[in-house]
């Protein structure tokens, strides 16, 4: 089972060393996707054992998923581990992951970071965690059938993927909604997911989302519009529960 670690990065020269060394002594294949970093960090990267993707400029999560995911494919590895470089996410747990998907009974293996006793873990910012209950509840009220299984965490990026699985797949979204389309075109293609505890870590809750998205209510309403433009796109390939309420102005699908 050939398996891939991928990790998207911008400006984390502060977390490149420690994550680096820790990631492979767990894994011996680590592709970063530098997102047009403007610090030391492209320079810190030449100093491992790694592939490493480089945008010109910043491009957005998604985008770095999407390179990901087409690296992947075109290496032919059977199963992409993608998790985050700001030490939110342990690389010691990449072999639960790797245990998971040996298992061969699903397709997506995403971590869930509110499934772990609540004692010694990190409190998300308020506004993050009220947003991703909102969104994992209207997840699970549209795709839960589809998926075959009920969400505790629709935002956590730490995640294993069947490799084969992600040509079904075709993101086009650039930034932090990347989740609302993958959940959407996953549930549209029969993907079959199951969620793995990690343990929760917030090193930085102070960290930007850009422009009007540290806005909280600017950035609800626009991962709504991107998960309810998607759901209308694959009406045709979902349960009718899965676009109900999505018509007319306002929805997103206009």
């Amino acid at each position: 089972m050939r398996t891939l670690v991928a990790i998207p990065v911008f400006n984390e020269a502060k977390y490149v060393p420690g994550v680096m060394k820790r990631v492979l002594a767990e894994h011996p294949d680590v592709l970063v996707i530098d997102d047009g970093s403007t610090d030391a960090t492209a320079k810190l990267l030449l100093d491992y054992p790694i592939d490493v993707v480089r945008h010109a400029k910043n491009r957005g999560y998604g985008s770095s998923m999407r390179d990901a995911f087409n690296f992947a494919i075109h290496e032919k590895f059977d199963w992409l581990i993608t998790m985050d470089c700001d030490e939110q996410h342990e690389p010691a747990a990449i072999p639960a992951f790797l245990e998971a998907a040996a298992k061969d009974t699903h397709d997506v293996i995403s971590g869930t970071r509110y499934k772990l006793a609540s004692e010694g873990q990190d409190r998300p910012p308020a506004d993050r965690r009220q947003i991703n209950q909102t969104i994992t509840a209207e997840l699970n009220c549209r795709l839960s059938k589809p998926l075959g299984t009920l969400l505790t965490d629709s935002f956590c990026g730490f995640k294993a993927y069947r490799v084969a699985s992600l040509k079904k797949l075709r993101p086009t979204v650039r930034g932090y909604a990347f989740p609302m389309q993958f959940w959407a075109q996953a549930a549209s293609a029969g993907l079959r997911v199951k969620e793995l505890p990690v343990r929760l870590i917030y090193n930085d809750p102070n960290r930007t989302f850009g422009a009007a998205l540290d806005n909280a209510e600017v950035r609800l309403r626009h991962y709504r519009k991107v998960l309810h433009r998607e759901l209308c796109r694959r009406a045709d390939k979902l349960p009718a529960g899965a676009t109900a309420g999505l018509t007319g102005r306002g929805c997103g699908c206009e």
